[in-house]
């Protein structure tokens, strides 16, 4: 019988091949590609659930109308009766100064706290006048805490980057920890006494931090500290 000649079996036949093969061991079909039979089984990978990145919101690209978003926006610590602390002042001034977060009375410095911050403004200090500089909170509206967590500097930070470029000062005074954490990368004690070009949308900004009129109240030896700062400021103004 040649190969190209068709075999055909009997069904008594192809069972008696059968149970040949099956007393020799054979007992898996198999192809005519090599299969490494040792090889385990792959294992099928996870299904990971990828879910949408968060839409960002465009912030506005005016002083106005950022002011405006920024009275309604979502924001860290956001609820629909909380008092929220809009910026005060001259955005053409060259000088922006930004704190925190509101007082305790949701004002920008409670009363004791107010009068020394006028005096370090006053004639006999810095001789800025109050309504010539720009002066914003970090987050306008204060947590219960009464202390921003690392995460609500991280979210604010980009916020206030966006409104410092609107405002695009001169020089920029950060009163204390949690605003030079958000925007210097660290405490005031690591970031004072010193120019940090910060980035914003609109280009780099002169910065410097200094301690918070709160914290001179408590440890009255922190006012000389804070002096040094300030001369530094109006030098770079006078510039």
């Amino acid at each position: 019988m040649g190969w190209d000649e068709k075999l055909e079996m009997t069904p008594s036949q192809a069972a008696s091949a059968l149970d040949w093969w099956r007393e020799a061991g054979v007992d898996t079909l198999v192809g005519e590609t090599p299969r490494d039979w040792l090889k385990p089984a792959p294992v099928p990978e996870p299904l990971i659930a990828v879910s949408a990145a968060p839409a960002v919101e465009a912030m506005p690209d005016s002083l106005g109308a950022f002011q405006a978003w920024m009275a309604n926006a979502a924001l860290p610590f956001a609820a629909p009766t909380a008092p929220r602390l809009a910026p005060a002042g001259d955005g053409t001034s060259g000088l922006m100064v930004m704190i925190d977060m509101p007082s305790l009375g949701g004002t920008i410095f409670d009363e004791q706290t107010n009068a020394l911050f006028e005096s370090m403004l006053g004639e006999r200090a810095m001789n800025v006048p109050r309504q010539s500089l720009y002066l914003a909170p970090l987050s306008p509206l204060r947590p219960p805490s009464g202390r921003l967590d690392p995460a609500s500097e991280r979210s604010l930070s980009d916020i206030a980057r966006h409104h410092i470029g609107l405002v695009k000062p001169k020089v920029l005074l950060l009163f204390g920890d949690g605003c030079a954490r958000a925007l210097l990368g660290g405490p005031v004690m690591a970031t004072r006494g010193r120019w940090h070009e910060l980035a914003t949308p609109s280009g780099a900004v002169r910065a410097t931090a200094t301690i918070k009129p709160e914290n001179m109240l408590n440890r009255p030896a922190y006012k000389k500290t804070a002096w040094a700062d300030l001369q530094m400021v109006m030098e770079e103004l006078k510039a």
